[in-house]
Order: structure tokens, then sequence, then C-alpha cells
């Protein structure tokens, strides 16, 4: 989705985001970009305190670009000659503005990797469609790869990161399964529910995703949801609903692995962090995050075979 470069840049992400019916339905379609405007103006400031807290900006681009070169020094390795560039679909670097930046040097294949392991047509779908829209548009052939839920490096990435958390809560996983008093989050960005009930299928992949880690694990975890807004009806139970839920309970210590999340951005960083980490404080409550993807080495070798693969079965590579 990409994210503000400044605070001031946060009210146009903002209305970027809600003019896109893709992510949320504001009224009937010609009244989505007024909504989206009034919506950014009322929430640009309290999201701005947020951004403030971690920087004064999204680090979303950058880590993305990191993630970019990544995987660029590693198709190198194998002899893969490919520039890997990022494009972001609510923010800058823009998707299309990225595309005719190519064309222009003398590109004319392009194979679109989305960053959401998980498909949903308001993420993944909006994405690719901008990036298709783009391409036609410059006369680029294109491919993508749209999803990997369950591919196995990518599980392993998130079992590295997951041992990480556990061994900030001085546990392994045989004793963390026979700590009552310890439990696992697995916390997913919210989707509206009419989503799911239109077939959308980014719950079904996000379980997916936590099957396969439970297989390898034996540990079992909560899945809940953070992030939500609008007046429509959201998946649930959202995360902050549960930490309040085990608030009362005898819980001392809460790993969070953030699931759907590749980097670091407002919601790991802020949500998590600093104002949930907070309140579980002031519980009496022990909250620990697993690190992010981000440039992790496994999560970098998930999107270079993926990106390998796609490009064998093309024909694209000579």
């Amino acid at each position: 989705m990409g994210g503000p470069d400044s605070i001031k840049a946060v009210r146009e992400f903002l209305y970027n985001l809600f003019s896109d019916r893709d992510i949320i339905k504001l009224g009937p379609p010609f009244m989505q970009k007024p909504l989206a405007y009034m919506i950014a103006k009322k929430r640009a400031p309290k999201s701005s305190i947020y951004y403030e807290k971690i920087g004064g900006k999204s680090p979303i681009t950058e880590i993305t670009k990191n993630q970019a070169d990544a995987l660029k020094t590693r198709l190198d390795l194998s002899g893969i000659d490919a520039i890997c560039k990022v494009g972001m679909r609510y923010f800058h670097p823009r998707t299309p503005d990225v595309v005719r930046e190519l064309k222009k040097k003398g590109i004319d294949k392009i194979l679109g990797l989305s960053l959401y392991p998980h498909y949903s047509s308001a993420t993944s779908g909006t994405t690719l469609t901008d990036f298709r829209n783009a391409c036609k548009k410059n006369n680029v052939e294109y491919m993508e790869i749209d999803r990997f839920p369950d591919n196995e490096l990518y599980i392993d990435s998130l079992l590295e990161t997951l041992d990480e958390g556990l061994n900030l809560l001085n546990h392994d996983r045989k004793t963390f399964v026979k700590d009552d008093k310890s439990v696992l989050l697995y916390s997913a960005h919210n989707l509206p529910k009419y989503m799911i009930e239109n077939k959308d299928p980014y719950l079904e992949e996000i379980n997916k995703t936590i099957n396969s880690l439970e297989k390898k694990t034996g540990i079992k975890g909560i899945l809940c949801f953070q992030s939500k807004s609008g007046p429509v009806e959201w998946l649930s139970p959202t995360t902050e609903e549960k930490l309040t839920e085990l608030s009362g309970s005898n819980i001392k210590n809460i790993l969070i692995l953030p699931v759907s999340f590749v980097s670091d951005h407002v919601e790991t960083l802020y949500e998590i962090d600093i104002a949930y980490k907070s309140k579980m404080k002031d519980a009496g409550i022990n909250l620990v995050r697993t690190p992010s993807l981000n440039t992790n080495t496994k999560f970098i070798e998930t999107l270079f075979y993926l990106v390998k693969e796609k490009l064998e079965v093309s024909g694209w590579l000579k």
C-alpha cells in the first residue's frame, strides 16, 4: 500500500487509500472521493501522532527498497540479470510512475511480485489491477506472482521469527506449549466482513499459513485482526478485543506474530509495540512481538525462488 514519507503527507496518503472502493465502499460510487476527503481530513491529526511516535514517517518504503535490493543481489548471484524496483499503491513511488520510467529505459517485460502473502481483492487485487493497467498503457509484457500463503520457504521464514520471539520470552517451542500462562496471537490486517462473505480468499489463505506453521511448531495460536476503519462490519475478534479479554485472565506472557505483514510499519511499530504493549503492561502482562520479516534471509530466499520459478516457466529466461 505504501505509507507517508513525512507527517505532512499523512493526509494525502489517507485520501489515496480511502478513495479506492476496492479497499472500502463509502456510500454510492459518486460519494467515494468526497467522503474519502472528509475521512482523511478527520483522521490525519490522530494518525500523524502515531507516525510521530515511530520516527515521523512510515518506514515501509525504505524497507521495501531494501527488500528489492536484497532480492536483486540474490538474483545476481544466480546469474539472473533483472532490475528490481518498488511500486506502491497509495503513495510514492506509485506503480504507474515506476512502470512508465522502466519503459523509458527500454524495459519491455515486467514481473509484478505482490508482497501480500495472502490474496485479497482489497490488497493484492487492487494493487495488481493498478500494475496491469500501467503495463498495458505502456505496452509492456507482464506476468505476476499474486500470493504465497503456504510456500515452504515463507513458512520457514515465519518459523525463524517465531523462534526469535520465543527466545525473547526465554522459551523454546516445547516449553511454550507446556506454559499455560503464555499465549500466541496471530495478528492479521483486518478486512470488511462482506468481502469474505463474497468469497474473498483472504481468511482462507491466512488459515493456510497458520496451519502450515503450526504443523512445524506444535503451538496452537489465536487469530485476531488489527486496523479497521469506516462504517462497515469487520472481521473479529480484533487484536485489541482479544488483548482486553486476556488481560482479565491469568495469562502472564503474550507473543504476537503479525502473520499478514512482511515489513514493519505503523501497525507493528505503533499499534503493537507501543499501544498494545503499554496496555498489557498496565494489566501486568508481558507482551512481545516477533521480529518482522523485513530483509530476513529466508524471506528474501522465498522471494528469490518465487521469481526464479516464474521466470523459468515463462520462457523469459534464455
